[in-house]
């Protein structure tokens, strides 16, 4: 059974946190907004994975009165170093004003603030979007619900917000040849909220601190992944400690699990009446931590712009394009950050270890050089807030 055709300004298809950041900044505006997802309210609820959240995140969160504040451990410093060379640097959230660099907190968690502040007739679970008609005046969504009943909506723009995004013309990909084994550690002595970004020649290693525990991010080889999620607590944790030069040392871990890394490019922002957002737009390495805050900066920004420049049509092609143009220098400069820092890094090549060695020893010794790279951390693009 299909029910009559429904009408709103502004559907976000995705409701994970940067869909619902986009409907909050929303909120309150002209236009109406209804937020589509595919799992059922709270599907988020028994989500472990951890998130690092940049100190310009909270500042955005705060905005829209969606930052719990005990949710999060702040990262006060981040001590970075490479395994089998010299130089390391060292940055401090004292040098900048602030409480934090960052934040980790669980996805759960941060799902649960936001969705907490989005009113029910503003989203619409348990339906998977089954096909978009393009017209000039508006888009018409296919939606098909749990039950099997369709239901067709109108909709002046249509956001993608839900995720990876797939295989098709419109996406670059480029394949890292690695995995992230992921999995939460308990260090020896109290990690003081000081996180670890650690590059070794098969890829980047973090500990960022999470409760008592650490968040383990191990970026390594498909092969060795395997060997490492397969061996007993004993060996595994003193794979860590080797990785880590015994500059850290665990006593327990947890399950352990693995993902494969790629960089992800939408290369076309907008089109007629739609747009891309956070993951559906780009998914980039979790070295150091930039794809999700910059998901949700997408997310602040398309809102910022349609209510500063959007009238009654929500999905004019002139303000979709220039969102696109907007994001340009903080999307291209994520990317080539994260992924400059992996080809440099990922590699034991001696001419380039030694250039790396003294990359970080430059960054240690010149606080310019240093605060503009922690800035582009902290804030994106605005790295001289």
């Amino acid at each position: 059974m299909t029910e009559p055709l429904d009408a709103v300004d502004i559907v976000i298809v995705g409701a994970g946190p940067v869909g619902m950041t986009l409907a909050l900044a929303l909120a309150g505006g002209p236009f109406g907004v209804l937020l589509i997802d595919s799992r059922q309210r709270g599907a988020w609820a028994s989500d472990p994975r951890a998130l690092a959240l940049s100190y310009g995140t909270r500042q955005l969160l705060e905005s829209l009165g969606a930052w719990n504040v005990n949710a999060g451990t702040a990262i006060e410093t981040i001590h970075v170093s490479q395994r089998g060379g010299f130089g390391r640097t060292f940055i401090d959230a004292a040098d900048y004003g602030i409480p934090a660099l960052g934040y980790v907190l669980r996805y759960r968690d941060l799902a649960a603030s936001l969705d907490a502040s989005i009113e029910a007739s503003q989203r619409l679970n348990d339906h998977e979007v089954i096909a978009i008609r393009l017209g000039s005046e508006a888009a018409e969504i296919t939606l098909k619900g749990g039950g099997g009943d369709t239901r067709r909506i109108s909709a002046r723009l249509v956001v993608h917000a839900e995720g990876i995004p797939a295989n098709d013309a419109g996406i670059r990909v480029f394949d890292y040849c690695q995995r992230a084994v992921v999995a939460e550690v308990r260090p020896r002595a109290a990690h003081a909220r000081q996180a670890w970004e650690r590059f070794t020649p098969d890829g980047p290693l973090a500990l960022l601190p999470l409760g008592q525990d650490y968040a383990l991010v191990f970026c390594v080889p498909p092969a060795q992944a395997s060997r490492l999620l397969q061996l007993d607590e004993e060996h595994f944790l003193a794979a860590l400690r080797t990785s880590f030069g015994g500059r850290v040392d665990f006593v327990s871990s947890g399950p352990r699990a693995s993902f494969p890394l790629a960089l992800r490019v939408r290369q076309q922002l907008s089109t007629p009446r739609q747009v891309w957002i956070g993951n559906a737009a780009q998914s980039l390495h979790p070295v150091s931590g930039q794809g999700f805050n910059l998901g949700l900066r997408d997310a602040w920004e398309l809102a910022e712009m349609l209510r500063t420049r959007a009238s009654r049509d929500a999905g004019q092609r002139a303000i979709l394009a220039a969102y696109a143009r907007r994001r340009r220098i903080d999307r291209s400069g994520s990317m080539a950050f994260t992924d400059g820092l992996v080809r440099v890094f990922s590699n034991d090549l001696a001419p380039l270890r030694a250039a790396r060695g003294l990359s970080l020893l430059a960054l240690d010794l010149l606080p310019p050089l240093r605060h503009f790279v922690a800035r582009r951390m902290i804030w994106g693009a605005r790295a001289w807030p």
